[in-house]
């Protein structure tokens, strides 16, 4: 997956109806590059400040298993209103996402927006600028 160090965070989409999220991207490195960060297959995401010229530090892949532990506050806010989905107990959630192999995506940022996906694809798309 190419890198988004240092990318500025130009907008970004979330699309419920088709459970895609897409995030658009501008590298400053020796050749700009618009970069579209997709993510298919959406269930669940959280972003923190989402300031104008936020930087993103980077976009990795956690273990699932990491997901419950770093969000418990977050689920127990939701957990009455269906959010993420309808569960009965943590292990209960634990085993949906990985049965349907989810990918637990965290943006680190320098500046601004940071925060994560739940998303069962990511793809990264470049576009050379002229």
């Amino acid at each position: 997956m190419p890198s988004l160090h240092d990318n500025i965070i130009l907008s970004y989409e979330v699309d419920l109806e088709n459970k895609r999220i897409r995030i658009r991207t501008r590298s400053s490195h020796d050749v700009p590059k618009n970069m579209d960060v997709l993510f298919s297959g959406v269930m669940a995401h959280a972003f923190d400040t989402p300031l104008h010229g936020s930087i993103i530090l980077d976009l990795d892949e956690w273990d699932i298993a990491h997901f419950i532990p770093n969000n418990r506050e977050l689920l127990e806010s939701g957990m009455g209103q269906g959010w993420p989905v309808r569960y009965d107990s943590y292990d209960e959630l634990q085993t949906q996402l990985m049965e349907e192999k989810y990918k637990y995506m965290v943006i680190s940022s320098s500046y601004g927006l940071s925060g994560w996906v739940l998303a069962k694809n990511v793809e990264i798309s470049v576009q050379e600028m002229g």
